[in-house]
C-alpha cells in the first residue's frame, strides 16, 4: 500500500479550519495539481477575505492578499504584469458571488487567462453563518431563521451557469467534496482548469460544493450528506463550458 505524503504544494502548517470543513481537501487538490504540472515555483495565488483569508500560509507558492471581492481584479493585474506566471484565485461564495460579482463577471467576459477556484458552501462562514448569495431556498441561517424566503431575499445565484454564457469563459465546471469519487473528479477539473490557463485559452473556473458543519449546525458526516441531498440537486455537477471541445482553439 502506498504511503501517505504531504504534497509539496502545501506548507507544513496546521490549518485553522473547523473540523469537517472541506477547505483543507480542496487545498490539497490544488497543491497536488500545481506540483504534478511542475508550475509550483512559478505560481502566484490570490487569496480572499473569508474563511480562506489565511490561505497564503498554506499554499507553498507566492500569494497576494486581495481586498474583499477583488481577487479577480488583483489576479488580472498580476497575470498581465507576469504573463508567464500561473495565477489563480481562491474564493468563497460571499467573496466571489456577492461583493465580488462584478469583478468575477468582467474578468470572465474579458477572457482573462487566470484560474478561479470558487468554494460554494451556501453560507457566510467566517462572519457567523449569515445568508449568502448561494444559500438555498428554505435554508436556515443566522439571518434567515425561518429559512430563505425567495419572495423577500431572491433566489440563489448559480455562478457556473451564468459565467458559462460569457464568450470569454474558456472552461467552467462544478464539482463536489461529498464523496471520494467526486473528490477525484474535482481534482481532474482543477487540473483541466490550470491546463486551460497554461495553454493560454482564457478564463477558467472550478466551482466546488463544500461543507460548513459549524454554521450549518451539523456533524461532519451529516454535512457531507446535506451536500449530496440538498446542494447537488440545486447546483448540478458537470462541465458547463469547455471551449476546447467546440473547436474554438
Amino acid at each position: 500500500m502506498p504511503e501517505f505524503h504531504r504534497t509539496n504544494g502545501l506548507t507544513e502548517v496546521a490549518t485553522h479550519y473547523c473540523p469537517g470543513c472541506t477547505h483543507g481537501v480542496i487545498h490539497r487538490l490544488i497543491g497536488e495539481v500545481l506540483t504534478e504540472l511542475d508550475v509550483l515555483s512559478n505560481t502566484i495565488g490570490v487569496v480572499p477575505v473569508g474563511c480562506a483569508v489565511m490561505a497564503y500560509d498554506y499554499f507553498n507558492c507566492d500569494c497576494v492578499q486581495a481586498p474583499h471581492g477583488r481577487a479577480p481584479a488583483v489576479a488580472t493585474g498580476v497575470k498581465r504584469a507576469l504573463p508567464d506566471a500561473t495565477v489563480f484565485t481562491y474564493q468563497g461564495d460571499g467573496d466571489l458571488a456577492a461583493i465580488g460579482t462584478a469583478e468575477t463577471v468582467h474578468a470572465a467576459t474579458r477572457g482573462e487567462n487566470i484560474t478561479v477556484i470558487f468554494v460554494n458552501n451556501a453560507i457566510y462562514g467566517m462572519t457567523g453563518g449569515q445568508m449568502a448569495p448561494t444559500t438555498l431556498p428554505g435554508q436556515v441561517t443566522q439571518t434567515t431563521p425561518e429559512g430563505r424566503d425567495v419572495h423577500r431575499a431572491g433566489f440563489p445565484v448559480r455562478m457556473s451557469e451564468m459565467l458559462a454564457t460569457l464568450d470569454g469563459a474558456a472552461y467552467i465546471e462544478r464539482v463536489s467534496m461529498d464523496s471520494v469519487p467526486h473528490i477525484r473528479t474535482a481534482k481532474k477539473a482543477i487540473r483541466k482548469a490550470f491546463e486551460t490557463q497554461l495553454a493560454g485559452k482564457g478564463f477558467s473556473m472550478v466551482e466546488v460544493l463544500s461543507t460548513c458543519p459549524t454554521n450549518w449546525g451539523m456533524s461532519p458526516v451529516d454535512a457531507l450528506e446535506w451536500v449530496k441531498e440538498k446542494m447537488i440537486p440545486y447546483y448540478p455537477l458537470g462541465v458547463y463550458k469547455d471551449r476546447t471541445k467546440e473547436g474554438v482553439f
